[in-house]
């Protein structure tokens, strides 16, 4: 289903921030060469991801779910000084392209890279984060909630990916997917928790803000 037409998305590109030579270099490298293109983040939504860091200042950020390392950019400009942002990713084969784009990026000493899957490394990983990024493998996004909300402080913010799944969580029909139901699982969830609050920001496929409260 589409969400958003591509004029609308278009018109919001042009009056957003543009695109810094590095991440547009990025966009085109990973469509041009990366199966799996639609998983980068991409002008509108990074820029978003960019502003909402720079507002929070965070110390440090955990992100899962690297791919090529443009939402890591994205998110990385608002760190404070001496800050640190961790991103997890399952393929290790695109290691060293993340790894070129932070260099270029001057980030190489501020971003630190975890290869393997979520769910073992997040519990070895020691908090707090005041800003967590969750762009990973849908039908796992409760499990990494729980696993990082004693992480996160009063204040801090969890941000989750695709919430709105292409549309199928609008109007789950006979090929409703095991993603779909698992996001809407985790949005219940996470509604649930009096421990938070949150909103569903209708940027490209559902961004889900979720701020601690206690």
């Amino acid at each position: 289903m589409e969400l958003i037409l591509p004029a609308v998305e278009q018109y919001a590109e042009k009056a957003s921030s543009p695109e810094s030579a590095l991440l547009q270099r990025i966009n085109r490298e990973t469509h041009e060469k990366i199966a799996g293109s639609q998983m980068l983040s991409g002008h509108l939504q990074g820029t978003f991801l960019s502003m909402l860091s720079q507002m929070i200042r965070p110390k440090r950020i955990l992100e899962i779910g690297t791919y090529t390392g443009y939402s890591a950019i994205c998110l990385a400009k608002g760190l404070l000084a001496g800050g640190l942002l961790h991103t997890i990713d399952l393929n290790g084969e695109l290691t060293g392209i993340c790894r070129q784009y932070f260099e270029e990026a001057g980030l190489q000493d501020k971003i630190i890279p975890h290869i393997g899957n979520a769910l073992d490394i997040l519990p070895g990983l020691t908090g707090p984060f005041d800003l967590v990024f969750i762009d990973a493998d849908k039908v796992n996004y409760s499990r990494y909630y729980d696993l990082i909300i004693e992480k996160v402080p009063a204040g801090g913010f969890i941000l989750a990916d695709n919430m709105l799944f292409h549309g199928e969580v609008l109007d789950p029909g006979p090929n409703y997917s095991e993603q779909a139901e698992a996001l809407m699982a985790f949005s219940r969830k996470v509604q649930l928790d009096n421990r938070v609050e949150q909103i569903l920001v209708t940027i490209r496929d559902g961004l889900l803000l979720v701020r601690k409260i206690v």
